[in-house]
């Protein structure tokens, strides 16, 4: 079986990002799903990332809620869930850097 990190998260209401996506029913933004999984393989392994391979956005999160990043090891890159319960939200695969 492989290794699995997770890694619990929610993006604050007042994230500057958040004001002009979708007024009047805010969402977080994908590319800050990204940066909470880059965030989360910096934690892991110590690496950043050099490259989104695949990404997939299933469900929107809305800001405060509570979310959580799997990530596992799938030979040299990582397999990326986002899950909000047991919903997925978003998954993918990054390639760490060197």
């Amino acid at each position: 079986m492989s290794e699995v990190h997770r890694a619990d998260f929610s993006v604050p209401h007042a994230h500057p990002a958040l004001p002009g996506h979708f007024p009047g029913q805010p969402r977080v933004p994908g590319v800050l799903l990204l940066e909470e999984a880059a965030r989360a393989l910096r934690a892991w392994r110590g690496a950043a990332v050099a490259g989104v391979i695949e990404a997939k956005f299933l469900a929107p999160l809305q800001p405060g809620a509570a979310a959580t990043i799997e990530l596992r090891a799938d030979g040299v890159r990582v397999r990326f869930a986002i899950l909000q319960g047991d919903t997925p939200i978003a998954r993918g695969l990054l390639e760490p850097a060197p």
